[in-house]
């Protein structure tokens, strides 16, 4: 590559994948390679394409770091070999980030580079504790503060002009949290105001401590808190009783509470949405993916003489996509479709074939096999109905329809394949393990065992269906089922989860 290519300083944010600014995300998604620190969520270094090379230059407190000069010795190198280099960084780069150090080392070796600002800790995550640092009948000013001072740095920490400001944000440092509460004290702070620390905040195992300057530090060690933390002192500290929102039990019931979601690698980042927003912590653990049938000349052959058949049914919205691109791949569209009646399994099918145009003829009021069939038997005569579906389907749609003497054509629209997931379930304590298909049963009893289930409700951890023959397949395996969702939906087995884990919190 004959001219350097440009490194952006991006600022990740506190954590919250919510907070980062499309900037960053459009960058993010266009990079060839990423420098990110230890502490950057992998939900937002996860936005970058595979393809993109990935460097891990994160500094742990403690452990054997990259230092800053290799730091920046490595993002001028990279800037020769790539085109596009995210150098993305917690919080602000240009805040406690080293942004600045970055910045002057590309500029001084002619690198073309880019700021992007971020979310700072210390005003995000106070804010995620319902903490303003400012206020206007409590605080007019506030200061951020470094709570760790290195080496060799500029000047020693101004404890008297800091005890005066209304407001303190203190990062890091949590290992000298009692040395800066003293210093504020020793320097006219009152001890009785208020204080608190805030560990992974922004995140769903956000931790807050609240006390005063002379009670935080033993709190603080009481409750096992350590980096990363950010602490706030001054009255602004007071407003948390009355507007805490993130961690509020009633406004965000699954707070606190951490979630296994077992859907395949391309569905279960809706059903993980849906629980993030009722505040649990999710853990994403795809058992399969979804791809193309092996061979497709059974499925071509079906699509091609739609006109014999009077029916065809879709059991999946999966059913729906894999279909639908073959139609299209063969130059066929909606009009294809013309001379079938269309059936859906359930809403959210239903809603797939929306979105392809189609508007399903015929949606059982309760969305599973069994119920298909019998609206399907008791809608029409007899026919020939076509059921393009996964290899791994079972015949409780495909078996009443042909007692019931109608002509099926069973092709396979697409094939599941196993993943194993890299999760150690004896280190990882769950609350509750959600299973949206028949299939993700089977896969976790592959990958888990009934060892790892026995684990698991050992510890308390809850079972959820998404539907009754979800459920049954649960049964089959000796899983104990919490509930069942009242709705064969995403949305309707993320609400079971939040009502029945309300209902059994200690």
């Amino acid at each position: 590559m004959s001219a350097p290519g440009t490194v952006y300083l991006v600022g990740a944010g506190p954590g919250d994948p919510g907070l980062l600014t499309c900037r960053a995300r459009d960058l993010i998604h266009a990079c060839d390679c990423l420098v990110h620190d230890y502490l950057v969520n992998p939900l937002i270094s996860d936005l970058a394409p595979r393809t993109a090379a990935r460097h891990d230059v994160g500094k742990r407190g403690g452990a054997e770091s990259t230092t800053q000069s290799e730091i920046n010795a490595k993002l001028i190198a990279l800037a020769g070999t790539h085109r596009r280099v995210v150098r993305l960084k917690g919080g602000d780069p240009f805040l406690f980030g080293r942004g600045g150090e970055e910045a002057a080392a590309l500029a001084d070796a002619g690198i073309p580079f880019e700021v992007v600002p971020g979310v700072t800790s210390g005003t995000g995550v106070p804010a995620y504790a319902g903490i303003p640092v400012t206020h206007r009948a409590a605080s007019s000013a506030v200061a951020f503060v470094t709570g760790h001072q290195q080496a060799g740095s500029a000047a020693p920490m101004d404890w008297a002009s800091f005890a005066r400001i209304e407001t303190l944000v203190l990062y890091m440092g949590m290992h000298r949290l009692a040395d800066n509460c003293a210093s504020l004290i020793s320097h006219g702070r009152a001890p009785d105001t208020p204080a608190c620390a805030i560990q992974w905040g922004t995140y769903p195992r956000q931790r807050v401590v609240t006390g005063t300057l002379a009670t935080l530090p033993g709190l603080v060690a009481e409750a096992k808190l350590g980096a990363p933390a950010i602490t706030v002192v001054g009255d602004v500290v007071r407003y948390r009783e009355k507007i805490r929102w993130f961690d509020h039990p009633l406004r965000r019931p699954l707070f606190g509470k951490r979630v296994l979601v077992t859907r395949s690698r391309d569905q279960a980042s809706e059903l993980a949405a849906l629980l993030r927003v009722l505040g649990a912590d999710v853990i994403e653990a795809p058992l399969q993916r979804f791809a193309p049938p092996a061979d497709p000349a059974a499925l071509d052959h079906a699509l091609s003489h739609l006109g014999s058949f009077a029916w065809i049914a879709f059991t999946s919205a999966n059913a729906v996509r894999f279909t639908w691109e073959r139609l299209k791949a063969s130059g066929g569209d909606a009009r294809s479709l013309a001379p079938c009646r269309i059936a859906a399994i359930g809403a959210a099918t239903a809603h797939a074939l929306d979105a392809c145009g189609l508007r399903p003829d015929l949606v059982p009021g309760r969305a599973d096999s069994a119920a298909l069939a019998e609206a399907l038997i008791a809608s029409s005569a007899p026919a020939a109905i076509l059921l393009p579906r996964a290899d791994n389907a079972r015949a409780a749609l495909a078996d009443p329809l042909t007692a019931a003497g109608w002509r099926v054509t069973a092709t396979i629209a697409y094939q599941a394949i196993a993943e194993r997931p890299d999760l150690d379930l004896a280190s990882e304590p769950l609350d509750a393990v959600t299973f949206a298909s028949s299939a993700t049963v089977d896969r976790f009893m592959q990958a888990f065992g009934a060892d790892g289930v026995r684990d698991l409700l050992a510890t308390g951890c809850r079972f959820y269906a998404i539907g009754p023959v979800t459920a049954t397949t649960m049964a089959g395996h000796g899983i104990a089922l919490a509930a069942v969702a009242e709705e064969a939906s995403v949305g309707g087995l993320a609400d079971i989860v939040a009502r029945d884990l309300v209902r059994a919190r200690p």
